[in-house]
Order: C-alpha cells, then structure tokens, then sequence
C-alpha cells in the first residue's frame, strides 16, 4: 500500500527468491510475525492453530522496528520448553509496505517509516531456524484464498480492508504476483479525480481516501463534528444515523468504482472480504454486491463473502506460510 518514485523498476530485474516449498512435518511449530504500522503481533503454533506463545509489542518508528521484531521472536521462544523449542521448524515475517523477497530487504513502508532495510539473515542468525520473508497482504490474501473463505475457487479477488487498501488476485488457481513480487494496489485506484481528496500516496482521489476505516472516520467527523474511535462505530451507526449512512454509502461506491474494472478483467467468482473493516459483515457486503450488480453489463458479479480470518489473517497467514514453506 505504498510506493517509492523509480523503486520498482530498480528491484524488476530481480529474480524470485527460492523457496523451500517441503511443508514440515505434523509434529512441527512454527513462528509468526505479522508487523503492523501501529503494533507487531507474534504467535508460535501447532499443525490445528493451537497457540502456544503469544504477544504484541507496539511498532517503532524506522529501522528500530526489526530490532523489536526479534525481541518479540526471542520472548516467545523463550516461553517455550525445550522440547517444544526443538519442535520449532520455520518462521516467517510479513511486512507491510514494499518488500524485496528476493533480496530480502524492506524497501518502504510510510506507516513505519523505513526504508532500504537489508533484512538478510539477521532472523535467521538470531533465532537459528529457517525464515521467510514475504509482503503481509500477499500473505494474508493467499491464506484467506487457500485456506479460507475462498477455499475451492481457483478464481478469487481478497480485498484487505484497514487503515489502507490492498489485496490479492487469483486466477487459474495461481496467485498473480507482480515481475518484482506486488500484488493488488486496489486501495490506488483513482475513482475521484474531481474534487477527490489527496492520497498519500501523491494522487487525487484513490479508493483509500474514501473506502478506508481511516478515511470513513474522517468522513464521519467532517459532516458531523463529532470524533469517533473508528470505522466499526460508523458501521454500527448505519440503521439509525443518516449521516453514517452517507458515509458508508459513499465508501461503498467508491470500492466498487474501484474494482469493476478487475471484476470486468478476471471474472472472479468470489470477492472476499478480510481486514478489520470486515467486522462490519452483511452491512457491507451486501451493498457492496448490490453496487457491482448495478455496475456490470458483460459478466456476472461475484459473490462478496467475508474472510474467515478476519483482521487476524496476516498472523494466521504468516504461520500458515511458516508450515507450508511458499504461497502455492
């Protein structure tokens, strides 16, 4: 959910990392980390998601949050007994932002505030197992996909709804990833270009300025004065608070802008809903459905259906990675 000027066709030339696509055994744990702009959360599991460590730090700003990512790893390990510690085969790290796996760096991300971060085996040396590296959306996306709500359809859009906007596409039972790893930067697509609001992201008008949980919230308080907690409180005000009601109205509109075109593209079958924003449930997919059924001529409107996952999916994606070793 984010960009750097000339970035992209700097990392294009970089070939796909290898990966150890052996899924470890029943009897193995693993680790996950899913770093976030406002808090690092970390899990050490079993084959049915069983939890046996877990803790979140708060993100720091700038390089300093790898530092914090390997104090979180090094204090659930050490909750582990030393049976259970052998046990631990694999770990994997989703970052948010613009990540290099092939060369394992974190090339960007605003939110935190790094840049050009050379991960290497930093992980691997401190924690002496095998790590992965991967983008969070990607992660999130593929497991909601493979293992979620999307399970069975080879043809499944996960839009991941937050603070921002991503997600992920699949076609042909394959996830569709960019030459330099990205996948759906659906939150930057312009569907406001006159009179939009600016994105941080240096255009007018992309669906994130409306459709987010961030955006929704400010949406609230410029027609109402009030300060709210969030997006949720706008969604649990829709039946009774016009004003809530023209917000999410809004968003809806914006979102569904948003995709028809991927929708006309690749004909998914399902659209999956995943993010803290898909706590909202019928009062957003509904609507949302009805919009792209009012939008489409030539081809048939998905299904939107909430993720499984919820806004857990980059931690329970991230130890699913860690267990099946790639996003196949």
């Amino acid at each position: 959910m984010n960009s750097v000027p000339g970035a992209a066709s700097r990392r294009r030339t970089a070939v796909a990392a290898p990966r150890s696509a052996v899924t470890l055994s029943d009897d193995a744990l693993v680790l996950g980390l899913d770093v976030g702009g406002t808090t690092i959360k970390g899990e050490i599991t079993d084959v049915a998601g069983t939890v046996l460590a877990t803790g979140t730090l708060a993100t720091p700003q700038g390089e300093a949050a790898f530092d914090a990512m390997g104090a979180l790893g090094d204090r659930l390990l050490a909750e582990l007994s030393d049976e259970q510690r052998h046990r631990v085969g694999r770990a994997a790290v989703v970052l948010p932002g613009i990540v290099d796996t092939a060369n394992s760096i974190a090339v960007f991300s605003s939110n935190v505030g790094w840049r050009d971060v050379r991960i290497g085996d930093r992980f691997i040396r401190r924690w002496k197992i095998p790590v992965l590296v991967e983008h969070d959306v990607a992660v999130a996306g593929w497991a909601e996909w493979r293992f979620g709500a999307g399970r069975g359809h080879d043809n499944v859009c996960v839009i991941i709804l937050g603070t921002g906007i991503s997600g992920t596409l699949s076609a042909g039972g394959r996830l569709v990833r960019s030459s330099y790893g990205q996948v759906g930067e659906y939150g930057h697509v312009p569907v406001r270009r006159e009179g939009g609001l600016p994105c941080p992201c240096g255009n007018i008008g992309c669906v994130e300025t409306v459709a987010s949980g961030a955006a929704m919230a400010r949406a609230y308080t410029r027609r109402t004065g009030r300060e709210i907690d969030g997006a949720a409180e706008v969604f649990a005000l829709y039946s009774t608070d016009p004003d809530a009601a023209a917000v999410v109205e809004d968003a809806v509109d914006a979102l569904a802008d948003g995709l028809v075109g991927l929708v006309h593209a690749t004909c998914p079958e399902l659209i999956v809903l995943g993010g803290g924003l898909a706590g909202a449930g019928a009062a957003l997919t509904d609507p949302l459905h009805r919009a792209l059924v009012d939008r489409l001529r030539l081809v048939p409107a998905p299904r939107v259906v909430l993720g499984e996952y919820g806004a857990r999916a980059g931690l329970a994606g991230a130890a699913l990675f860690a267990r099946q070793g790639a996003l196949e």
